[in-house]
């Protein structure tokens, strides 16, 4: 069902409840008082999401399964991190089936992320370049030519003004095929010709220490699911 929302956050459980595809526990590290938005587009089977927070903070996600997910990020600075590795604008993540890891912001952000449904993705595969876009074994950052890269950007850029703009284009179904489209085919190409790094022992390595660190607490944690669950359609 096609649709798309857009919502602003005061208070950081509500939004770390408000991120789909995944169950999150955020722990705000900046000070201040802490804002963030979500846009949120549901295309025919492209799920879309954009996040901007105006603070840094350590964010752990256990992913929900069931659809291949990418994340990038969405503008060049501050810095984030993701499992220790530092990513650039030029990176995107493509998530293995329902992982868990730790995403860091050294300050005001933005994060981009796609998915598609696991049922439909030899369909989808075969109809953007006959390449598989299966979430892999081990997640990976990707790093795709420079023009790949960049017009995924504009694109879900565009998609992201228009929601907050001109909603009732997401609703008309020729329109959002369109978009849906265009979204579908600049991820495949990132895929398909970017160069991937797995996740290494180190990465590994560092989750472990994280974990064994203790769940994130404070202020900013997470406890309530029922707001996820609902967001999550």
């Amino acid at each position: 069902m096609l649709s798309s929302a857009v919502r602003d956050f005061n208070d950081p459980d509500e939004y770390a409840a408000a991120i789909r595809q995944g169950v999150s526990e955020m722990t705000v590290t900046g000070s201040g008082a802490f804002r963030a938005e979500i846009v949120r587009i549901d295309f025919h089977r492209l799920w879309m999401q954009r996040f901007t927070e105006n603070t840094s903070r350590i964010r752990h996600t256990n992913g929900l399964g069931g659809r291949a997910v990418i994340a990038f990020p969405a503008q060049p600075r501050p810095a984030q991190s993701w499992h220790g590795v530092e990513l650039t604008e030029a990176n995107l993540i493509r998530h293995r089936e329902g992982s868990s890891y730790y995403h860091r912001s050294s300050g005001a952000s933005a994060t981009a992320t796609m998915s598609l449904p696991l049922a439909e993705i030899a369909a989808i595969s075969r109809a953007f370049a006959g390449y598989d876009l299966s979430p892999p074994c081990h997640s990976s950052i990707v790093t795709p030519p420079p023009s790949a890269m960049a017009r995924l950007q504009r694109l879900h850029s565009a998609a992201g003004h228009i929601a907050k703009t001109q909603p009732d284009i997401i609703a008309h179904p020729d329109s959002a095929r369109g978009l849906e489209q265009a979204l579908i085919g600049a991820m495949a190409a990132c895929l398909a010709t970017g160069d991937a790094s797995e996740e290494d022992s180190a990465r590994r390595r560092h989750a472990l220490i994280m974990r064994r660190g203790g769940r994130i607490s404070g202020p900013a944690a997470l406890h309530s699911r029922d707001l996820q669950r609902h967001w999550s359609g």
